[in-house]
């Protein structure tokens, strides 16, 4: 005889298992499913039309100075409308055995180099200094920087030209009043190095605004209660930048740097406009040289052979910077 249990309380669970309902959609969860082709095909369809635009605008003149630097044109084949003779390698052979072709070369990294630097180094120096003061301060210098910024080349080329005008500028008086100086009439181009000094500055005033505001953002990303624990235990504040804010910062440090290099390895305003359009040989640059054999002295394939080299040298600086914008990706 079977017995019967006691009885289950009221509202107590029954033993019985409830069935587990499927997800809307009685198809399970798409978590762990990979995306469709459609859903991936939607970043490249939303970044076509840029793209198509950058081809279309830049795509064709690329090409075409790519397939002047392997021909032979001449003011001949210009004003006659004829195909220019296919020259190959030659144009290349050519620049690669002048001597001063290598000269510009490496006068164009040095000052690449010398703009890096002196760019860098001013703007971290602005930074530091817009997150010191008071905040009315802070939007002032940023007015400026931005008013800077927008200054055309043109403008700021004329005023440093009158700044270091042999006759009139108020570098020489001012340097004039100094004990024992004699800065009358005196030519700053005259001297290659004191004529790099005026162009640098006018390339590092240009590019300072953008690389100080952005260097002022990242600071605002740094934990004030860390460099404050730091300062607690006695470090100096040449330490607590070293160990505590830079490492915070170096991604956009190194991007800007970045950024910062390729714009001054393809300078050719400032020098052109510091100039008047005629440049002595000691101020050549690549961007210069380029525009000087091409419409100057009229050998438009060597001036395409230099401008294809300096595409390529400027694919260098661009690679290292989509990688740091990668890696900057990754670690977020």
């Amino acid at each position: 005889m079977v017995t019967a249990g006691p009885p289950r309380p009221s509202g107590a669970p029954s033993a019985r298992p409830h069935p587990v309902r499927p997800p809307a959609g009685g198809r399970g969860s798409r978590a762990g499913r990979p995306p469709s082709a459609a859903r991936r095909a939607v970043p490249y369809l939303l970044i076509a039309p840029t793209v198509l635009a950058l081809l279309a605008v830049l795509g064709y003149p690329l090409v075409d100075l790519v397939t002047l630097s392997f021909q032979d044109m001449t003011r001949r084949e210009l004003f006659a409308g004829t195909a220019p003779p296919w020259a190959g390698l030659q144009q290349y052979r050519a620049i690669a055995a002048d001597p001063f072709f290598w000269e510009v070369v490496g006068r164009t990294a040095l000052f690449t180099v010398a703009c890096g630097v002196v760019t860098m180094t001013a703007a971290m120096l602005v930074a530091l200094l817009m997150r010191r003061v008071s905040p009315w301060v802070r939007a002032t210098m940023a007015g400026v920087l931005v008013a800077v910024w927008a200054m055309p080349v043109m403008v700021a080329a004329s005023v440093f030209r009158w700044l270091v005008d042999a006759d009139h500028g108020v570098v020489n008086w001012l340097l004039g009043r100094l004990p024992g100086a004699d800065f009358a009439k005196h030519n700053w181009f005259e001297n290659p190095w004191q004529g790099f000094t005026v162009i640098v500055a006018v390339v590092v005033w240009g590019a300072l605004p953008f690389a100080a505001i952005t260097l002022q953002a990242a600071l605002t990303q740094v934990p004030p209660e860390l460099e404050e624990a730091a300062r607690v235990d006695g470090a100096r504040p040449s330490q607590v930048f070293r160990h505590i804010t830079f490492p915070v910062i170096k991604p956009a440090f190194v991007m800007v740097t970045t950024l910062t290099a390729i714009w001054n390895f393809g300078v050719f305003n400032q020098i052109w406009l510091m100039r008047t359009g005629q440049p002595e040989k000691d101020y050549y640059l690549l961007g210069v040289y380029s525009f000087i054999e091409s419409f100057a002295v009229n050998r438009y394939s060597s001036g395409a052979a230099i401008a294809v080299v300096t595409v390529l040298l400027l694919l260098v600086g661009a690679v290292v910077y989509v990688r740091q914008l990668v890696r900057m990706g990754e670690a977020e």
